[in-house]
């Protein structure tokens, strides 16, 4: 590690340097936004103490949505628009179909309706929950909130695409993990006081369940570790060895225990979350016990559910990524072959049974760290702020090491560059 941030503070990265400190400016920006109340609503007329599920929503955004900021909204429209146009994409609507298969191209496309489709989300959330939250104004009034929460969320992407191009890392990722690390504190402080300091228990007993809960967390940190860098390899030869790059059979496919990353977790957790904003909306109080009831997380249902969405959100991302008949026709083209399998239809077979047997080892593992600090809140009668934050620390973690491996494979390719020099 200490040899990894003399890397970075290396004279001669100083370019490297430079897309670091404009990160941390953009994410600067961002915090300075979240503390920036939207004009014209009163912060003591506010209804956003007991925000539900919601909560999820404004960890991400680093309490904004609490704070009725600018930024209230984060960029969970553009995620959940991000779900629909995959969905979609997966040969639902055939002209999306035909985006998807078409190269750089038709990914700046899809990226496009995405963000068009991300906007119009934005303005349909701003509007449910200014008339969720700030009652006593008119219809205008909601229009003009909905409207700077848009363009908050607007900014949100605009400065999410300036940390990609510029900075390091993925800016929307970057972005959620700069949300919920400022809320870490917090969390760990109201863990402490209602644990600690609880009335149900002796301060002993108190302290002692505060420790298994750090450590708790600690193992969600060690687990993500493990799983984002687990990976099977598939050995691959080719026929004619200029074509491999390691060289006759030291050549292989590596494939990651869960190519997916976090990315289901964050699909999973703000796709749970709509039925609350339609609840926010409708403002029907049967409605809203069932929606806390039976789809909350902290619920039994509702854990199962999240769970389940995991799964399928793994699953689907995974193969969304990795295309195997794609990837059998290339190693064919190249003069690639697995070994003891034919090549073309058998090979991309082969590569699908492999993928579907260690994505479901991968999902399992990702549903079962992001289960234990809900377990943990049931067993300790912990806010549901406190558990939720566990599923951000999940997402913090995978982001970090996404962040990790970019910077340390471009030292890597910088001083391949310079050896080759």
């Amino acid at each position: 590690m200490f040899a990894f941030i003399k890397q970075i503070f290396n004279p001669k990265n100083k370019d490297l340097q430079k897309r670091i400190l404009f990160t941390f400016f953009c994410l600067f920006i961002f915090k300075l936004g979240s503390a920036i109340i939207v004009p014209g609503i009163d912060q003591t007329t506010l209804g956003t103490e007991g925000l539900g599920f919601l909560q999820l929503m404004s960890l991400m955004g680093g309490g904004s949505m609490e704070k009725a900021s600018i930024f209230a909204l984060g960029v969970g429209p553009y995620i959940t628009a991000s779900i629909v146009i995959q969905l979609l994409s997966a040969d639902i609507i055939p002209y999306l179909s035909d985006l998807s298969k078409q190269g750089g191209v038709g990914r700046n496309k899809l990226n496009q309706i995405t963000r068009i489709v991300g906007i119009a989300l934005a303005f349909l959330q701003g509007y449910i929950y200014s008339f969720t939250f700030i009652s006593g104004k008119n219809v205008l009034d909601y229009m003009q909130y909905s409207l700077i929460l848009t363009a908050g969320t607007c900014l949100l992407l605009w400065v999410g695409d300036r940390i990609t191009a510029k900075g390091v890392g993925n800016g929307m990722s970057l972005i959620i993990m700069a949300g919920i690390i400022s809320n870490m504190p917090l969390m760990f402080a109201t863990a402490y006081d209602a644990l600690v300091n609880s009335t149900t228990m002796s301060s002993f007993i108190g302290i002692l369940m505060f420790v298994l809960f750090v450590i708790v967390y600690a193992l969600i940190i060690v687990g993500v570790i493990f799983e984002q860098s687990a990976e099977r390899r598939i050995p691959v030869q080719y026929t004619n060895k200029s074509n491999s790059f390691y060289g006759g059979a030291n050549s292989y496919l590596p494939f990651k225990l869960n190519s997916a990353g976090v990315i289901p977790v964050i699909f999973a957790s703000t796709l749970i979350s709509i039925p609350s904003l339609i609840a926010g909306l409708l403002k029907k109080e049967g409605f809203t016990l069932f929606i806390n009831k039976w789809i909350s997380m902290t619920s039994v249902t509702g854990f199962i559910l999240y769970i389940v969405l995991i799964f399928a959100f793994t699953y689907f991302y995974t193969f969304f990524q990795i295309k195997p008949q794609e990837m059998a026709d290339n190693l064919s083209k190249n003069g690639g072959f697995i070994p003891g399998v034919r090549p073309g239809e058998e090979t991309g077979k082969y590569i699908t049974k492999v993928l579907k047997r260690i994505t479901l080892v991968g999902a399992s593992c990702l549903s079962i760290i992001a289960a234990l600090p809900i377990i943990f809140g049931w067993i300790s009668n912990l806010p549901s702020s406190v558990s939720i934050g566990g599923t951000g620390l999940l997402i913090v973690v995978g982001v970090a090491l996404e962040t990790y491996k970019q910077i340390d494979s471009e030292l890597l390719s910088r001083s391949y560059k310079r050896g080759r020099r």
